[in-house]
């Protein structure tokens, strides 16, 4: 085990887009796990739009990361000392915090993780937060039925894919949205959507029209801005649109219009955000759904590694930009990485 603790904290807020000056690198001490918390020696590192949000002052549904402190993120990890009764030495789990190396964290909030079952990368995308947060929004509020058409947008993202993989299962069409032209072969050849929109080459509205003909039945929000705008006059009756993000808007110091809310009354649409933990009990329900898909084949993924954590600045940067491509994980420790 090392001796040194690396960690980015969080040096200043951003004013708009952030940029590496946001950030530091520092060493510090390896934590002591306290009574009933175990020590983790983070392996993977997941980057998500939402720690955008963390970096901010604003009044949000969570606290923000204060100034000097370890920026906002969760690992899976090796436990490297427990001093809690159902952890020892040597196990896997999900559940770290932070960017960076070690943390030390209460044994009662890790979820145990079997190489076994699938890649330990796979609990911070398909079989981890992202996935819980496409099933519980499709299952809750989206609710596709067989024959509908669901568009989505970022959909070769590791929310995005999901959502389009499952809305497949239960029998609706799916147009989704992406930027560039790998990503929207991806989306269609891989993971089996029935329509590709790139919204780098394509006029929204025309390429909507021909692949949305009857309309939209759910749209699955990620992006906000210019996609929300050229989708929502194109919502049926009866319309849900499922809140997840606004990726586009993150970094805004001035809030975009917004389509004008009078076809919500109009087409009696259902408009609902939600935030995934409040849902996280489903948990255990989702990957005993997934776990077994993402075995057969049947539920694919794509997996965007960085190595180091001094990377992980810049590798967020690009997140906000669109630069990844699939789930994006920092990889810090060399560990299993595939089920054998």
């Amino acid at each position: 085990m090392e001796k040194r603790n690396r960690q980015v904290l969080l040096r200043r807020r951003p004013e708009g887009k952030p940029v590496a000056e946001d950030f530091e690198i520092v060493e510090a001490p390896v934590p002591e796990p306290a009574e009933g918390e175990a020590l983790l020696r983070n392996l993977y590192l997941s980057l998500d739009p939402y720690m955008r949000g963390r970096m901010s002052a604003a009044k949000s549904y969570a606290k923000p990361v204060e100034i000097g402190a370890v920026m906002e993120g969760r690992t899976v990890g090796e436990v490297v000392r427990s001093r809690h009764p159902s952890l020892r030495e040597g196990d896997f789990a999900l559940g770290g915090y932070g960017w960076q190396l070690y943390s030390a964290v209460p044994g009662g909030g890790l979820l145990k993780l079997d190489p076994e079952e699938a890649p330990l990368s796979s609990a911070l995308g398909i079989l981890g937060m992202p996935g819980l947060t496409a099933y519980v929004g499709l299952t809750k509020i989206g609710k596709p039925e067989a024959g509908e058409t669901v568009v989505v947008s970022a959909a070769s993202g590791a929310v995005g894919a999901v959502v389009g993989q499952l809305a497949k299962r239960m029998g609706a069409r799916v147009v989704g949205i992406a930027g560039g032209a790998a990503k929207c072969r991806y989306i269609k050849k891989d993971l089996g959507f029935d329509a590709a929109i790139d919204h780098r080459s394509e006029g929204l509205d025309a390429a909507l029209d021909r692949t949305c003909p009857k309309g939209i039945d759910v749209y699955w929000e990620n992006v906000g801005g210019a996609v929300q705008r050229a989708v929502f006059p194109r919502l049926n009756d009866f319309a849900r649109i499922v809140m997840c993000g606004m990726v586009s808007e993150y970094s805004a110091t001035e809030r975009q219009p917004g389509p004008n809310l009078w076809d919500a009354v109009r087409k009696r649409l259902k408009i609902q955000g939600f935030i995934v933990t409040d849902d996280f009990d489903k948990i255990g329900e989702y990957r005993e759904m997934a776990a077994p898909l993402l075995r057969s084949g049947a539920l694919k993924y794509r997996e965007d590694f960085v190595d180091g954590l001094e990377r992980a600045p810049a590798a967020f940067i690009g997140l906000l930009e669109g630069k990844n491509f699939g789930k994006l994980i920092v990889r810090l420790a060399p560990g299993p990485t595939r089920a054998s």
